[in-house]
Order: C-alpha cells, then structure tokens, then sequence
C-alpha cells in the first residue's frame, strides 16, 4: 500500500482520483492549496508519491513541489495541468518532478505508475550524535532514501515496531538502551532487519550476538563504503522477503 497526496483545487477531479486510488487499497490525503499541501506533507507524511496540480491558488504548484523537495529531497511528484504552461512544467522537472499529466487523463493511469514508483526505501539511523546524524542525512536522501532518526536505543525500539524500516545504521553506544541491547530486543520480537553496526572501536564489534547483522562501520568511514553498505543490506532485505 501506498500514501499518496493530492494537491489540487479541483475538488470534483481531486475526489474521483481518490476514490479510484483508495479502491486499490492505497491511502490518499488531499489539499486544495500549495500552502495547505506543504503543510500536510510535512505534518502528516511521509508520502510515496504526490499528484500536484501546476495551477493552484496563491502558492502554484510547482514552487509547492519545490518545497516539498526542502523537506524531503527524494520526494515523488508528478504534476498535472490543464493548462499550457510550458514554462511552469519545464522548472518542474528540471526541479525533478517525475513528469507531467495532462488533464483530462484517466484515473487509471495513476494505477499503473503507483505500480512503477515502488516506495523508496526507508533507513532508520540510531545515533545520540547530531554532528554525525546531520552529516550523513543529506547523503541519503540526495541517492532516494527515505531517512528517520532516533536519538536513543528506546526511541530507536519504538520506531522500529512502528514504522517499515528497510536498514537500520545502529550505533552501539547508545544512550538509555545500547545498540546491542537494541537489537537483542528486536530479534526476540521478530522485527530484525539488516543491520550496519557503527562502532568507534572495534572492541565492541566482539558482540556473539551481533554476529549475524549485515556488517560493521568503523567511525570514521567514508560515506561511499556507507552507500555500498546500506545497498547490500537493503538487497539483502529483498531477497529475503
């Protein structure tokens, strides 16, 4: 199932796409302005793919999806218009929008590209340290990965149970409970993923019970070995479903 946004002010088009879209099981959430989609998107996201209408009241709809690119940079916008606005269309996928509907169009043709778009891929990073965390965000989410964080062990347990996570970056020296008390705890619920420990010193990688996780990052590492990392765990993931 996917989440999908909808900003468009034509109510009546905006509803029939929603119906269709929720009568295959995806969950849709709909705006009428650029200003109230932004909001949404921030406050009740995160989403797998979002229709945006190019004219909007007030906010148009393609510095809305430039927003929306602010708060999530691997954001999946494809923009519909009625209109001839060549100019609008061009920023928007030189923005990097992923194209452009042009209404009217058939609802099924949002069927097939939620087929196509598959969600990015989600990355939890569990690290009490905000100058490693705010350097290694970006880097994710400029390649497509849908990044949380958690700042403790605890935190990090509860977004685990609650959320799709595909890849957890695990700090062993975490605060309230460790990383490896952590993932003690996730393989007894059953909610293990593939894993990368991060250690800053290679006495804590002797672990027997971290033995099995994808594999082991040694601060400081160069981000490339992170993405060759994180890549294999979630094809790991993958092919283990």
């Amino acid at each position: 199932m996917s989440r999908v946004l909808i900003v468009d002010d034509d109510t009546d088009h905006a509803e029939s796409l929603a119906d269709v879209i929720e009568m295959r099981g995806h969950e849709v959430q709909m705006a009428r302005t650029g200003e109230e989609g932004v909001a949404c998107f921030r406050d009740e996201g995160p989403f797998d793919f979002v229709l945006m209408d190019v004219k909007l009241p007030g906010m148009n709809g393609v510095d809305t999806f430039l927003e929306l690119r602010k708060i999530n940079p691997a954001a999946r916008v494809m923009m519909m218009t009625g209109f001839s606005l060549e100019q609008l269309v061009a920023q928007a996928i030189e923005g990097g929008a992923l194209g452009v509907l042009h209404k009217p169009f058939p609802a099924t043709h949002i069927l097939e590209l939620l087929v196509k778009v598959k969600p990015p891929s989600r990355v939890l990073i569990a690290d009490d340290d905000p100058d490693f965390v705010e350097s290694i965000v970006p880097i994710l989410q400029k390649v497509g990965y849908d990044v949380r964080v958690a700042r403790t062990g605890a935190e990090a347990l509860d977004k685990m149970l609650d959320e799709q996570i595909d890849c957890l970056l695990l700090d062993l020296r975490m605060p309230v409970m460790s990383g490896a008390e952590l993932y003690a705890r996730l393989m007894e619920a059953g909610r293990a993923v593939p894993t990368i420990l991060v250690s800053e010193g290679r006495e804590e990688a002797d672990d027997a019970r971290l033995r099995k996780t994808c594999g082991m990052l040694f601060k400081p590492f160069d981000p490339n070995a992170l993405l060759s990392a994180i890549e294999s765990a979630v094809s790991l993931g993958r092919a283990e479903r």
